[in-house]
C-alpha cells in the first residue's frame, strides 16, 4: 500500500515495500534487523521468527488494522514492546456495511437483482409477494426485533445504534468468556437507546432468539468456525446471518448448507474465510441467498 511520506526529514530512516502487493516475507524478514518499529498490515505475520530478525532496537510494532490476530500479542508482551492498532478507523463504515448487508439478505437483493442482470425477470408474472423478503423493521403485526451480537465492542454498539430506528427492541450479544459481565454498562446502553433490555447470554440463547446476528467478534484461532452447524440449526428459520468480522468465524460449509436447505433466510457476507482466493465455484458464491 502506498503512503505520503516527507522523504526530505533526516531524523527517520524509513525502509518501505511500495509495490501494489503483500510485502514478500523474505524482504521483510532481510529487512527488519536494526528497526525501531515494525509497520504491517493484516497480511503481514509478526511472530518470533519475524521478532528475533529485527533485533533488540526494536520498540514498537504497529498495523494498519482494527484486528490482530496475525500479531503474535505474547510474543511482543514478552519482549516489553509497544502494540499499535487502529481500533476507531472503521467504526462508522462497518457499522454502515452491517445494515446494509442485514437489508439486503433479508430483502434477497442478490437473487433478485440476479434475475434482472442474466434477462430472466420476464420469466416471472406480477404476483402481490414476489420476491418479497424478509422485513427488517419491526411492524404492526410483529412489534419486537431482537439482534444479536457475537462480540460486542465498538462496531456492534454502532451497528446497534442503526438498527434503533428500524424499530428494534431488545439486543442480546456474547463476549469472551474471560471478560467480566457489565450489567450497569448494558442498562444504562438501553436507556440511552431507548431498548427494553440488552443482555449478554450464551451462544446457544443468542442463536434461538435473534432476528438477525451480527458476527463482529475478533478471529483467531479461539473463534474459528464460531457460527457452525449447531449454531446455525439453532437459528429462526427467518433470521439473517450478518458477518462483517473476519471469515473464519463461520463455518463457510455449514452456512452453504444452511442456506440451501432453508436453515435461515439469508446471509449477508463482508468476508469469507480464505479470502481473496475465493473463485465462482465456492460454495457460498453459488448460494443465491
Amino acid at each position: 500500500m502506498p503512503l505520503l511520506l516527507n522523504r526530505e526529514k533526516q531524523d527517520l530512516d524509513v525502509i518501505l515495500w511500495d509495490k501494489e502487493t503483500p510485502c514478500d516475507r523474505e524482504w521483510l524478514l532481510k529487512n527488519a534487523p536494526g528497526a525501531s518499529a515494525l509497520i504491517v498490515l493484516v497480511t503481514d505475520k509478526v511472530d518470533a521468527e519475524l521478532l528475533d530478525a529485527a533485533g533488540s532496537k526494536l520498540r514498537v510494532v504497529s498495523t494498519m488494522s482494527v484486528g490482530y490476530e496475525h500479531i503474535d500479542a505474547k510474543e511482543v508482551a514478552k519482549r516489553n514492546l509497544k502494540l499499535g492498532y487502529t481500533p476507531d478507523v472503521l467504526t462508522d463504515a462497518v457499522a454502515d456495511i452491517s445494515i446494509m448487508l442485514a437489508l439486503m439478505a433479508g430483502r434477497n437483493a442478490r437473487e433478485t437483482m440476479t434475475i434482472v442482470n442474466d434477462g430472466r425477470w420476464p420469466e416471472y408474472n406480477w404476483s402481490p409477494f414476489l420476491f418479497c423478503g424478509r422485513q427488517l423493521s419491526a411492524s404492526r403485526s410483529s412489534t419486537t426485533r431482537t439482534a444479536g451480537f457475537i462480540g460486542f465492542g465498538r462496531i456492534a454498539q454502532a451497528t446497534l445504534a442503526r438498527l434503533v430506528p428500524f424499530g428494534f427492541t431488545h439486543c442480546l450479544y456474547t463476549s469472551n468468556p474471560s471478560s467480566k459481565p457489565k450489567p450497569t454498562r448494558d442498562s444504562q446502553l438501553a436507556s440511552t437507546l431507548r431498548l427494553q433490555s440488552i443482555k449478554r447470554v450464551d451462544l446457544a440463547t443468542l442463536a434461538e432468539e435473534s432476528d438477525v446476528v451480527f458476527v463482529l467478534a475478533p478471529g483467531g484461532d479461539e473463534t474459528r468456525n464460531l457460527v457452525d452447524v449447531e449454531f446455525l440449526r439453532k437459528m429462526k428459520k427467518r433470521a439473517v446471518l450478518v458477518n462483517t468480522s473476519r471469515g473464519t468465524l463461520v463455518d463457510s460449509d455449514a452456512l452453504a448448507t444452511a442456506l440451501r436447505e432453508g436453515w435461515i433466510w439469508g446471509a449477508g457476507l463482508d468476508v469469507v474465510a480464505g479470502e481473496p482466493k475465493i473463485a465462482a465455484d465456492h460454495p457460498l458464491v453459488k448460494e443465491p441467498k
